[in-house]
């Protein structure tokens, strides 16, 4: 992969945050790249620079299907595809609507999984390509009212660990993003979405601290910022022999360690903290 000179990747959610800085990242390492989104207007600014847009919805199989069709009939191959649309749907668990809950494995989930399968046989007929899966540090720790959320981020983890080994025979490489605190929209839509699930009732004081921990890394400028996460998947993309997952941002490799060593009752105190709940 070092070569990217006649390399193609597709960038999914790429109409802001980490998917627009990674579509700007890897066309600045040659890359012929296509970002994908629903909302195409929003990537006029890529579309400037030379990234092609299109339109592009997780949860529409056609969307996908026709997406991977334009891609493979104007360039004739595809060796990268970085899954990274995605959403934060919080709420406490007895608030959280099962239509709700449906949509959010469904875009975090099953768009990132049925994508996967569109691309694999381009791929495996190259005997090369990248998958790029976006989990999150909250893949491998926990938070009060985001149980759907880290329900999907924690199967991202198992899916692309399982899916690393069976493309491995066919030169294709499986790599988890696992992002912490990053200075995106994403944070804020989160709050949003909880207050308006569990603003009120028994829930609401607890939905008022954690929407304003979910909310700081944009509001004070604490988290990283998204191109720290795009320059983590470009080098990812470009290594030879890449690692299988990468923790990036604010707070990421810490968190990850302290939930590897602590007990599952420390650990908990530790969060209860970090969300300033008693």
């Amino acid at each position: 992969m070092a070569d990217s000179s006649d390399r193609v990747a597709l960038v999914t959610g790429a109409s802001s945050g980490i998917g627009e800085a990674t579509a700007r990242t890897l066309l600045q390492q040659g890359y012929t790249v296509y970002g994908g989104a629903r909302r195409v207007e929003q990537m006029a600014g890529l579309e400037a620079l030379g990234v092609r847009v299109i339109a592009l919805d997780v949860t529409d199989d056609g969307s996908m299907v026709a997406a991977v069709e334009r891609i493979l009939a104007e360039s004739g191959r595809l060796d990268v595809l970085v899954n990274n649309a995605g959403y934060g749907s919080y709420g406490a668990l007895e608030d959280v609507p099962l239509l709700e809950a449906r949509r959010q494995v469904e875009v975090n989930l099953f768009g990132l999984a049925r994508l996967t399968q569109l691309v694999l046989p381009q791929m495996r007929r190259q005997r090369s390509g990248r998958i790029v899966n976006i989990s999150s540090v909250g893949g491998k720790i926990y938070g009060p009212l985001g149980s759907w959320y880290h329900a999907t981020k924690f199967a991202v983890e198992g899916l692309s660990d399982a899916l690393r080994l069976e493309l491995a025979p066919f030169g294709i490489r499986v790599v988890l993003i696992e992002p912490g605190e990053i200075r995106t929209a994403w944070g804020g839509i989160a709050a949003d979405s909880l207050r308006e699930t569990s603003g009120n009732g028994a829930y609401a004081e607890q939905a008022r601290v954690v929407a304003a921990v979910l909310e700081r890394s944009l509001s004070s400028g604490t988290g990283s910022p998204p191109e720290d996460v795009a320059e983590t998947i470009g080098r990812a993309v470009m290594a030879r022999r890449p690692k299988s997952r990468y923790a990036v941002g604010r707070g990421a490799r810490a968190l990850i360690l302290a939930r590897r060593l602590l007990p599952d009752r420390v650990f908990d105190r530790v969060m209860r903290r970090l969300f300033a709940l008693v």
